[in-house]
């Protein structure tokens, strides 16, 4: 599978190069996030929910290090955070429909502040239901987006101001293995933002956690 999904990743940076290939490109990237999203549910048919918090790789480097809860978190959290705040520069979806109360979730940012044992104790302390439905919210509203964007859109820049706001909202930790992602973000144009937070680094963080699920099984 994950061949496959590198394969059609590849396919895709290609076809969104091009603006005779871009909707085809779009097509595919839908696809490619589906697919990757039918993992995410499978680990829910699956594991049990004391899974979800396991850190079999709690010393390694790499995303394996997390736990499956966490990615889940991470992944949806830097999506709203970027297509609604930076990009359609509208409300989060955590926001305006009270994820963070509805999760139990002692934080707003993506997590990249937590480190080892306290990426466990988070991951125990998230409403998994509620998690799954905020994953499937943000998902269904960036496709939305993904299904109007125009080739002309692929060059747009971000700028200060984009950083700021981001900032003011509290969403990413001020600490070191965390800011830096607002520069980053803000760094990017469009067409970097969908091929990474919205695919490659879904495939990145989903991979992972079948790393996890294959050491727990």
């Amino acid at each position: 599978m994950e061949h496959e999904l590198v394969k059609l990743l590849n396919v895709i940076k290609d076809e969104i190069a091009d603006e005779n290939t871009f909707h085809q490109g779009i097509t595919n990237l839908l696809l490619f996030r589906k697919q990757l999203f039918d993992i995410i549910l499978q680990f829910k048919k699956e594991l049990t929910r004391s899974e979800f918090n396991s850190m079999p790789f709690i010393d390694a480097n790499g995303f394996h290090n997390k736990t499956i809860a966490y990615s889940i978190w991470h992944i949806f959290r830097i999506e709203d955070i970027v297509i609604h705040t930076l990009i359609n520069k509208d409300d989060q979806i955590f926001f305006s429909e009270g994820y963070q109360r509805r999760i139990s979730s002692p934080i707003k940012t993506t997590g990249n502040e937590l480190i080892k044992q306290e990426i466990a104790d988070f991951s125990q302390s998230l409403n998994l239901e509620e998690l799954y439905r905020y994953a499937e919210t943000v998902k269904s509203s960036t496709d939305d987006f993904l299904g109007r964007l125009l080739f002309s859109d692929l060059e747009r820049h971000f700028d200060d101001n984009d950083k700021q706001q981001i900032k003011e909202l509290g969403v990413v930790s001020p600490s070191e293995n965390a800011r830096w992602l607002i520069d980053y973000w803000c760094g990017e144009t469009l067409r970097g933002l969908i091929l990474m937070p919205l695919s490659e680094h879904w495939m990145a963080h989903i991979y992972a956690s079948c790393i996890i699920k294959s050491a727990l099984r």
